[in-house]
């Protein structure tokens, strides 16, 4: 047999090709044309293929209509040009190659007279995505804008399937299928797949982009489980379309049952509203919803719910709100509202921020201008947390009446462009109104001027030489100092500091690792004193924990509130291993050295002695079967523990385990300012791959310290195969709030691939 490659053919390959437009489509589900990509629809579509997308027209290209003549590889066995008749008739493994796409066919007639193509036997469409579309029979004609198949098959990219004996595409692009069955389930010979739908009919309207379903079933193992006479819903061209969503079922034990019906409205391309109402056996209704709109320069979305609760005979709920609005190149201004009407109502309803102590909000606007920056903010703060008032009831009183207003907190930063040296200066001022209607209240203005030089000497050597200068002026109202002394009026204080950093990294190479150990050096010099602590509330700077983080700072206090005083020298030690077989594992661990034992930062933590404890961390992950953490603080005499935090999971995917620990010292010097009892906390999980598509998990976080317990414990129990996911999940959440009951929640979702699927919260 010879093979004919020629001009002749050019068209009909075209007219043929064209016709594979229809076959394929990738289903991506956007909610916004130029949204975050972090955004999605409330809905949650599988970005994945499904009954639509065999009916779905590819979209054109940013270039229009790709031209004919682009070029078309064409072969086959024999061509016949029957002039008389008007046909060019292609016979024997007919091949036409475009792009990356190939149609194959026994046999393809052109009736040049009529316009009609015609591909017969063994007809299969290799799309560019890995869609194979077969068929016995394609015919299309009025310029390729009728047509039909017959027997068709289809095995998309995600080997999901479709079947129908019949697909006709009419002029106006609307599509039909009959007799059709689809699934996304492996399918094994005589056996029916897990689940699959069939229909009598399914009608693809172009113009009003829906997808219409006549006689519909949803078989499991070949077994009817549901019926409709007719089903439509929009295609997959179409991201946002108002309407129901599936809706959320469950139980708790402060709602009972309930039944959260979910309505999504598409006000527009780049703004929605979802309203979610739970209807519940306990307490009535929950009126909930959620709303989000993207702006050209900015976005905002807020969630809220309200009940009205007839056992405390008062109205509850919560509004959680985020906004960010870009002014100009310049300038953001963005705002966090948390705002809940009790301490139990977001643990009631299983909300975020249950754990949370505080409820902040905030708003603030932020500049940016090559080394500059700025802020102003404002802060306000709700206390939703029990423990201080098990701790102080009157402290809790008091801050629960006499919550704090910062506003404004002012910051502006500067950063001088490098000098001859290396040497470049830094600027930090700050101004903070922190007000109380009948309690503390404070306005501050500190500025600190830095030089900061660093340096790297021929044998490398890095050095790092930092002076600085803090200045603070205070109006102090109605405060009470721990010697039971009042004050009000204005103090001020200026407070030097220098320090000098100095390591030497040592790196050792083999063939199959890399090994760094590096010696650090850091000696502060600082008068001491000069606190003022008798005048000066400390507002902003009451986490004093020595550990690893901060041991090497020159302040090591987070706010503006108290200076580090005194001169000291710490020291530590870094070593790192980079292997091509045993992974990464580092190790960290230093003390410092104080010259005054009184020195502000330490005095709770080391009244007696010169020497601090060691402090350290350690970090492993040889393999894939270990990855760890641990950080500690060792008493500098006997070794204890002061403060240990663990966090590890490891074992094979067939069995992997988690443990996080975290053990917290009495911190004496903090008062009433935080909760400063010991705290001892481990949470432990377990997942377990039971089978090929079962698998188990159990957690629990429990309280160590006394009068503790568990704080919160479940398992979830995930069934997952190739077409089909079943989440079962029951947990228990307690709290030392005596007037919190503790709460259960048993959900369980329910998903079919590509189709979504309903279930609990």
């Amino acid at each position: 047999m010879n093979k004919i490659f020629g001009k002749k053919i050019l068209w009909t390959a075209a007219v043929l090709w064209t016709a594979s437009a229809a076959s394929s489509a990738a289903f991506e589900p956007k909610p916004f044309g130029n949204e975050p990509p972090d955004a999605s629809p409330y809905a949650e579509l599988n970005p994945s293929y499904n009954i639509t997308s065999f009916l779905d027209p590819k979209p054109q290209s940013d270039q229009g209509i790709e031209k004919e003549t682009e070029d078309i590889y064409f072969s086959a066995d024999e061509m016949i040009d029957n002039k008389e008749l008007q046909t060019i008739t292609a016979v024997g493994d007919v091949n036409i190659i475009r792009k990356d796409q190939t149609l194959k066919a026994d046999k393809v007639i052109y009736n040049q007279k009529d316009d009609i193509v015609t591909a017969v036997g063994n007809v299969s469409i290799v799309q560019a995505d890995g869609t194979v579309v077969f068929s016995d029979y394609v015919e299309l004609d009025d310029k390729m804008t009728k047509g039909h198949m017959t027997d068709v098959r289809i095995i998309m990219k995600d080997e999901t399937r479709v079947a129908a004996s019949k697909f006709r595409k009419m002029a106006n692009d609307d599509k039909v299928m009959e007799n059709v069955v689809y699934s996304p389930c492996d399918v094994c010979r005589n056996k029916d797949p897990l689940w699959q739908i069939k229909a009598r009919k399914v009608k693809h309207d172009a113009k009003n982009q829906d997808i219409y379903y006549n006689d519909a079933f949803i078989e499991v193992k070949g077994v009817p489980v549901f019926y409709t006479p007719f089903l439509s819903h929009p295609d997959p061209t179409v991201k946002r379309r108002s309407g129901f969503v599936a809706p959320t079922v469950g139980s708790s034990s402060y709602l009972g049952g309930y039944l959260q019906p979910r309505y999504f409205w598409n006000i527009s391309d780049h703004e929605d509203l979802l309203f979610a109402p739970m209807l519940n056996s306990d307490k009535g209704i929950v009126w909930n919803g959620e709303y989000r709109k993207y702006f050209y320069d900015g976005d905002i979305e807020a969630q809220g719910s309200v009940l009205k609760d007839d056992d405390k005979d008062k109205t509850r709920g919560n509004l959680f709100l985020k906004a960010r609005y870009e002014i100009n190149d310049f300038w953001l201004a963005d705002a966090d509202i948390n705002y809940a009407s009790d301490s139990l109502y977001l643990k009631d309803l299983s909300l975020p921020k249950k754990d949370n102590t505080w409820l902040t909000s905030r708003l603030r606007l932020q500049g940016f201008d090559n080394r500059n920056y700025a802020s102003v903010e404002a802060y306000y703060y709700k206390l939703v947390s029990y423990n201080l008032r098990e701790i102080d009831q009157r402290e809790f009183n008091r801050r629960s009446i006499n919550k704090p207003f910062v506003a404004p907190l002012i910051s502006y930063e500067n950063i001088s462009d490098i000098g001859p040296y290396g040497a470049y200066t830094k600027t930090n001022l700050d101004f903070a109104s922190v007000y109380r209607e009948n309690d503390i209240s404070t306005q501050r203005a500190s500025m600190i001027n830095s030089w900061v030089l660093p340096y790297t000497s021929p044998y490398g050597e890095k050095y790092r030489m930092v002076a600085s200068v803090k200045s603070d002026l205070y109006y102090i109202d109605n405060f009470t100092n721990d010697e039971n002394e009042h004050f009000t009026g204005s103090v001020g204080r200026v407070f030097p500091q220098i320090g000098l950093e100095w390591r030497l990294p040592f790196v050792r190479a083999s063939e199959n690792s890399r090994q760094i150990l590096e010696p650090v050096i850091v000696a502060v010099a600082a008068p001491n004193g000069g606190n003022k602590a008798d005048k000066i509330p400390n507002e902003d700077s009451q986490d004093i924990e020595l550990s690893d983080a901060n041991i090497l700072d020159l302040d090591r206090y987070p706010g503006y509130d108290r200076n580090d005083t005194g001169s000291r020298i710490s020291y530590g030690i870094n070593w790192s291993s980079y292997g091509n077989i045993l992974g990464r594992t580092s190790a960290f661990i230093a003390q410092s050295y104080k010259f005054n034992k009184d020195e502000s930062f330490t005095q709770g933590i080391d009244e007696d002695s010169n020497f601090t404890d060691y402090v350290g961390r350690i970090y492993a992950a040889p393999a894939d079967y270990l990855d760890l953490t641990y950080r500690f603080r060792l008493d500098k005499e006997t070794f204890d523990l002061n403060y240990s935090e663990l966090g590890t999971s490891f074992g094979p995917n067939m069995l992997r385990g988690y443990i996080s620990y975290i053990y917290l010292q009495r911190n004496d010097a903090a008062t009433f300012y935080y909760d400063a009892r010991e705290r001892k906390e481990l949470y432990t999980s377990l997942t377990a791959q039971l089978t090929k598509d079962w698998s188990l998990t159990i957690y629990n976080r429990q309280d160590l310290a006394p009068k503790g317990g568990s704080i919160e414990h479940g398992a979830e129990i995930i069934y997952e195969d190739e077409c089909l996911k079943l989440i079962t999940d029951i947990h228990r959440y307690h709290s030392n709030d005596p007037e919190y009951e503790g709460n259960y929640e048993f959900t369980v979702s329910f998903l079919l691939k590509t189709l979504g699927g309903f279930g609990s919260k």
